[in-house]
């Protein structure tokens, strides 16, 4: 997808891939990530003729086919003000070109719609004032993220340089990203790697799939850690940085992120368990609100003195209960 902004406008260019299954192109459009537009607003782009293929208006309920090449203008939104503001952070690493932040649980890594307050990113301007600009307005120095429930390890940049650099250390795979994920049951080897595209889900534009709208490549490899009753505790490697990704691929094969309420490792996961085991399975979520997820280790090249830096984070109170408790029920 192609975006050209102008003063007023923004014109995004979708080109459809040739194997999409059949789709309404109102639900195709909505389920784009880099859209970004509630289904509800593309149909109102659509009636006031703002959404053409070949130059011509369509209609919500158009069937897309593939290879279509579809023309959106979007009125510009006003520039995002995002501000600063004083909340407690812990750096795990500090220089005067990047940060390490151990991000706690709970908090957003950057503003995003109707949330503008609260987030990392706030916090980092009120801590280190400006930070290098982003396509994105609302993600100043943000290398990559975390989701709000998923706790540990992720890189901010202070510097334009430094930004670009570990942008593309990035995207070429030379920064490694370690996360500690318990799952629901077992999985069917101790070792593996998951090779299925991520993209928006088309029933859920907040929830990712495999093979959604816009899909892109995603690979996760993992390697078992632990085994308890009627869980595994995997040491997960991220080869790609989708959206969700690890907990998107983990529910794909079965076996949720323990405590996930997106992807099935909460309440799903409860009622689809045998009696004996759903005793146990509420004590362990009521010691944790969130996906048992953690970005444990961040292991990469200086951008800058090209030394190499691995850096680790422990395992956060609520998540180290959940483990500790499953230790004591044996295996």
């Amino acid at each position: 997808m192609d975006t050209d902004s102008g003063a007023d406008e923004r014109i995004s260019r979708v080109t459809v891939p040739g194997d999409v299954e059949p789709v309404r192109i109102d639900l195709y459009l909505s389920g784009l990530e880099n859209i970004r537009l509630s289904r509800t607003h593309i149909q109102k782009l659509i009636m006031s003729g703002r959404v053409t293929i070949n130059d011509r208006p369509v209609t919500s309920s158009l069937q897309l086919k593939g290879g279509e090449e579809i023309v959106i203008s979007v009125s510009a939104p006003p520039p995002m003000h995002v501000a600063a503001e004083d909340i407690p952070i812990t750096l795990a690493y500090e220089d005067e070109f990047l940060l390490v932040v151990d991000k706690p649980a709970g908090m957003l890594t950057h503003p995003s719609i109707g949330v503008k307050t609260g987030t990392l990113v706030n916090a980092l301007l009120h801590r280190f004032g400006q930070l290098p600009a982003h396509a994105w307005a609302e993600r100043p120095g943000i290398v990559h993220r975390l989701d709000k429930g998923t706790s540990g390890l992720l890189l901010v940049a202070r510097t334009d340089e430094v930004m670009l650099k570990l942008q593309q250390a990035l995207k070429a795979r030379e920064i490694h990203r370690t996360y500690l994920a318990l799952v629901c049951g077992h999985m069917v080897a101790d070792a593996g790697e998951i090779d299925l595209p991520i993209g928006r889900s088309t029933r859920d534009r907040t929830r990712m799939a495999v093979d959604g709208a816009d899909s892109r490549a995603a690979v996760t490899r993992y390697r078992l850690r632990d085994r308890f009753r009627s869980y595994d505790w995997l040491e997960v490697n991220l080869e790609t940085g989708r959206t969700h990704q690890i907990r998107v691929h983990l529910s794909h094969l079965g076996h949720p992120v323990f405590g996930d309420p997106e992807y099935g490792g909460r309440e799903k996961w409860l009622r689809g368990i045998f009696a004996p085991e759903r005793l146990l399975a509420r004590e362990l979520l009521g010691l944790i609100d969130r996906q048992a997820l953690h970005a444990c280790r961040l292991s990469f090249a200086h951008p800058v003195t090209g030394k190499a830096i691995s850096i680790e984070s422990p395992i956060p109170a609520d998540y180290q209960s959940v483990i500790q408790l499953l230790e004591r029920q044996g295996s």
